[in-house]
């Protein structure tokens, strides 16, 4: 069985190698899993595909940007069985990724980390997003969509194939995140969080943008609950 280690990338030179060794490539191997590494380069405009490339990943490019754009990309050039997400500045504990693997051997259909835990590193994330921004927009989405998942927006993730399969994902932009939340609770996905630390970026540039991108969830949540034809 294999598992592909998704990462999508704008502009990481000097993190996304790093970001990439730090996959445990022996610990999954031993679990009996095959591993790829796919770099999804974001229309970057620095050398993070070489770098990528240098550091084991295959990499793909994908011209139109957007964090859905490069996942969607992602996805449909990733062979595995198994899907594994992560951002590409090592904020994610990608060392953790055989006990998102192991939550799949149990039966779930996806996995989704917990940031929200005590385990976040001082500074990882602004305290606008960490008490204001990521709890209300999560408790909105749980209210709208009869979820209970405490961190909606974490980027690390694992999902079967069939169940990826299973999802319409459209959203091109940083609302990708709760699209793929919402689609697996649609589809009555069986769904796990995990509790993981967060850690400050070691690199590369910041893609978020508080209230552009807070806005632009909060109108997501809404259309996709009371206009749900007028989505993309």
């Amino acid at each position: 069985m294999l598992v592909s280690i998704v990462i999508p990338a704008l502009n990481e030179e000097g993190v996304v190698g790093r970001t990439i060794r730090s996959v445990p490539m022996e610990k999954i191997r031993e679990m009996g899993y095959d591993v790829e590494i796919l770099v999804v380069d974001n229309a970057s405009e620095d050398g993070t595909a070489r770098e990528a490339l240098d550091a084991g990943a295959r990499v793909v490019r994908e011209d139109k940007r957007g964090y859905g754009n490069a996942y969607k990309r992602g996805f449909r050039e990733a062979r595995g069985d198994i899907l594994v997400m992560g951002d590409a500045d090592l904020t994610y504990p990608f060392e953790m990724i055989p006990d998102f693997l192991r939550e799949i051997e149990n039966g779930y259909d996806f996995v989704i980390g917990d940031r929200m835990n005590g385990m976040m590193e001082d500074g990882a994330m602004p305290a606008l997003h960490r008490y204001v921004g990521n709890p209300i927009l999560s408790r909105m989405l749980n209210i709208l969509f009869r979820n209970n998942i405490r961190d909606t927006h974490c980027g690390m993730r694992a999902i079967t194939r069939k169940a990826l399969d299973r999802m319409e994902l459209r959203a091109p932009g940083m609302e990708f995140a709760i699209e793929m939340v919402i689609e697996a609770s649609e589809k009555n996905l069986k769904i796990k969080q995990i509790p993981i630390p967060y850690r400050q970026r070691r690199g590369g540039e910041t893609k978020l943008h508080s209230f552009k991108d807070g806005w632009r969830h909060i109108e997501y949540m809404l259309r996709r609950k009371f206009l749900r034809g007028s989505l993309y």
